[in-house]
């Protein structure tokens, strides 16, 4: 084939070498958008110093907070909303010379440096923030974050941090928070505010109004807002009930800084929302005074984040059918296969045909050769039937005869000699034995 088609070997190089251009152009990098479609989320509500977030509380001095731990294992400064199971607070401690500084949230970055400075601080906790000598602890679990933020209890961090601070194994995980069913009292003000008007806020709240937002695909949640609630005891757990009496609304309640779903496509999105936004603010909101509209406000555009991801309750766009993209896998075994084509075809080129000749002129000179061996060991009137088709066939030859009459002359040639081997019985000389590559003789 390389010796009929010399070109041919060059043809697979160069559809290699296209493979190759192609697949490298596909794999630029090319910016990801993984929208749905444009989120109409704000930018992040929360910044330092100009969302509400410090408390203005007032601290007395080093030197006082120093002697006030000289006295007491655990000082708990005006404003502080931490709370543990003291009991097992003290277990753990032990005889342990732990002491404990509690400070309210929402303290200025000088402020902090200044419980800093309190050498005799073993353990300081600024809202629910903790940190030791050398470790600060955080949640890890929704069930933990929403401990903290729903009624500051910090047990199990503290518990953690002690025994990071006496060398200890970690305690086993506690979750001292449980819910319990509202009462028809507690129920029935909280669902007439949100028929009336969307909102309900309880005494100590600090949301001043229903968001708007873009979160529920047009729908306006209803929102309740209560304060942090009191440690140590079952909380109401409105949300469910809520979800009864309003079924197909979004409804958001809010214990302090914990924020709850109940509603449409809940277990489909609530739970990763809530996972990714106190993971990345759960520090913060541990350590700062954030109103409760801008923590609910920063909430509700991680919502819409999420929900325009077109990962849950929306149909993910048209996306229409990319040839390259559905041919891309193929081209590196297509690239191979080119090379392992012009490889071949240029082994042919370099060590030459292993087969007799195959056109006109090389067929005659094989069987001529043939017919002069076999002249000398028979004069069959077969072997007379080749030598005049084998003279008749190279005169067309010189006479520029067509290759088809030739070919044939040559087959009748063949066929009369094969004869002739046969009679004798000398399979050596038959012409599929005698000559190379038998198969490049057949018509």
């Amino acid at each position: 084939m390389s010796e009929r088609w010399p070109w041919l070997r060059w043809v697979f190089l160069l559809t290699a070498a296209a493979l190759v251009v192609v697949f490298l152009l596909a794999q630029r990098q090319a910016e990801v958008d993984v929208s749905y479609a444009r989120s109409p989320s704000g930018k992040d509500t929360v910044s330092e110093g100009d969302a509400g977030e410090l408390s203005g509380a007032t601290l007395p001095s080093v030197a006082e907070l120093t002697d006030m731990l000289d006295k007491d294992k655990v000082v708990r400064l005006p404003g502080a909303v931490a709370g543990w199971d003291e009991a097992r607070v003290t277990r753990a401690i032990g005889d342990a010379d732990i002491r404990i500084l509690v400070a309210p949230p929402g303290l200025t970055d000088k402020q902090q440096k200044q419980l800093a400075d309190v050498k005799n601080a073993t353990i300081r906790i600024i809202g629910t923030d903790l940190h030791g000598s050398t470790y600060q602890v955080v949640p890890d679990r929704l069930a933990e974050w929403r401990a903290t933020f729903v009624t500051g209890d910090v047990t199990g961090l503290l518990l953690t941090l002690i025994a990071a601070e006496r060398d200890q194994p970690g305690p086993p995980e506690i979750d001292p928070f449980s819910w319990r069913a509202p009462t028809a009292a507690e129920l029935d003000p909280v669902a007439n505010d949100l028929r009336a008007g969307g909102l309900h806020l309880a005494a100590g709240a600090t949301l001043a109004k229903r968001p708007q937002t873009a979160a529920f695909g047009g729908q306006r949640p209803l929102v309740a807002a209560f304060p942090r609630q009191p440690p140590g005891q079952p909380v109401p757990e409105y949300g469910p009930t809520l979800a009864t009496l309003f079924p197909d609304q979004p409804i958001l309640v809010m214990y302090g800084n914990w924020i709850g779903y109940y509603g449409p496509h809940a277990g489909e999105f609530a739970d990763v929302t809530a996972a990714g936004f106190y993971a990345r603010f759960g520090d913060r909101l541990s350590g700062y005074a954030y109103p409760q509209a801008n923590v609910l406000g920063t909430y509700l555009d991680q919502v819409t984040d999420v929900r325009y991801a077109g990962l849950f309750d929306r149909p993910l766009p048209y996306r229409p059918l990319d040839p390259l993209r559905v041919a891309l896998p193929a081209l590196p075994w297509l690239f191979g296969a080119c090379v392992l084509a012009f490889l071949a075809l240029s082994a042919r080129s370099v060590l030459g045909p292993r087969t007799a000749p195959r056109t006109p002129p090389g067929r005659l000179a094989g069987l001529t050769t043939l017919a002069i061996e076999l002249s000398g060991l028979s004069h069959a009137p077969a072997l007379a039937r080749a030598l005049v088709a084998l003279q008749a066939a190279r005169s067309a030859l010189a006479e520029n005869l067509p290759d088809r009459h030739v070919a044939r002359l040559l087959t009748a040639a063949r066929r009369d000699l094969d004869t002739v081997a046969r009679d004798l019985g000398r399979a050596e000389y038959r012409p599929a034995n005698y000559l190379v590559g038998e198969l490049a003789w057949r018509d």
